[in-house]
């Protein structure tokens, strides 16, 4: 069966959302333009690594342009979107593969999420990707450097927002650890 690319150049939305509560939370990216809305699950995980990523990538590429390319140093307040995810919410896949990249050309982030390549039942071997139309399904969305911090800033926001607030200064708890800034160094 041949592979979908759902593409997106410059969505008129792409954020990370969740459903569920803190601990059963399901993660998700969706993208919206023009009435068409792709959603694709991965793990709070990926959503953290991708965001993070997204972050040293943007900043990397505004170091090499000397400061001329056109990225924000942080998400434009006035671009954030703290809309829950669209409705219908239907899932085309499980992410498994990401990749980043910054087009110099266009000035813009490409992200993109492939399915979960499962393992070949008859074989025993896990299935090969291949850049063809045989290929796992995949979203790729192309993203301005401003739409781009923005995913990023709401995307580490969401990671951060099932974590426990510290008892002293409210700031979401670590799972490495947290220095409280109250607490005279009281570590958690």
């Amino acid at each position: 069966m041949p592979r979908q690319v759902f593409f997106y150049d410059q969505p008129e939305r792409f954020v990370a959302g969740t459903v569920g509560q803190p601990g059963a939370r399901a993660f998700y990216l969706q993208a919206s333009a023009r009435g068409r809305i792709t959603s694709v699950l991965l793990e709070k995980t990926q959503v953290a690594a991708l965001a993070e990523r997204i972050e040293e990538v943007l900043d990397e590429a505004l170091r090499r342009s000397g400061g001329d390319a056109s990225i924000p140093a942080t998400a434009p307040k006035d671009l954030l979107d703290t809309a829950p995810l669209d409705l219908p919410l239907e899932q085309e896949f499980r992410v498994g593969t990401m990749a980043l990249a910054w087009d110099s050309v266009d000035a813009c982030l490409v992200v993109e999420a492939q399915a979960l390549v499962e393992e070949d039942e008859e074989e025993g071997e896990e299935a090969v990707f291949r850049d063809d139309e045989n290929g796992p399904d995949m979203l790729r969305v192309r993203l301005s450097g401003a739409m781009a911090r923005v995913f990023a800033k709401r995307a580490l926001d969401l990671v951060a927002a099932g974590r426990k607030p510290c008892p002293f200064c409210n700031l979401p708890l670590d799972p490495e650890g947290h220095l409280c800034p109250r607490a005279n160094g009281y570590r958690r």
